[in-house]
């Protein structure tokens, strides 16, 4: 009966944030997100390489909107994509036939090195996942990438993260780098 007790919560939902707060999250998700748009379409789109991934739009929900989020630090955003991509690609070529079993030792695998390392990033469970399911461009780059788009894109909404979320009095970010 305890295990299903448990089921039921011990807390109160906090607060909603106010409308500043919203705003400044959308605006920071905006330029983040745009930032990387614009420099895959101009610059990286004409030569097959890509730089948007779905985890990004994860990332940008963390930086932007929960700032203070021990998963939203920049350690945690760089770390956590980073060593996540790495497993995607090697679960991938190694298992590449299997896809299920790429897929399930891929996420399975980056959470317990984002763990382990302390850079836990919930959409590092998806760029894990990207690399073993995305399609033919994204299983051509290879560990490529790991930097493009992964690195790049994730220095890009940090660059993005730390001057905007910087802006009002109300907001400091990040709360710590290492």
């Amino acid at each position: 009966m305890h295990y299903f007790q448990k089921m039921k919560g011990s807390a109160k939902s906090p607060p909603g944030p106010g409308a500043q707060e919203i705003a400044w999250s959308w605006l920071g998700a905006f330029l983040g997100i745009t930032a990387v748009s614009l420099v895959h379409y101009h610059f990286l789109d004409q030569r097959d390489l890509i730089l948007i991934i779905g985890s990004f739009g994860a990332s940008a929900v963390l930086i932007y909107g929960a700032i203070k989020s021990p998963l939203a630090q920049p350690r945690n955003l760089l770390g956590g994509h980073v060593l996540s991509a790495i497993i995607g690609v090697f679960c991938f070529q190694t298992f590449h036939g299997e896809t299920w079993l790429a897929a399930a030792l891929a996420v399975a695998t980056a959470i317990a090195v984002m763990h382990a390392t302390r850079t836990l990033h919930p959409p590092g469970g998806a760029t894990a996942l990207i690399a073993v399911i995305g399609g033919d461009q994204v299983h051509a780059l290879g560990y490529l990438y790991v930097l493009m788009p992964v690195g790049l894109g994730a220095v890009i909404m940090l660059a993005v993260a730390l001057l905007v979320n910087n802006i009002p009095q109300t907001r400091k970010y990040p709360e710590f780098w290492l």
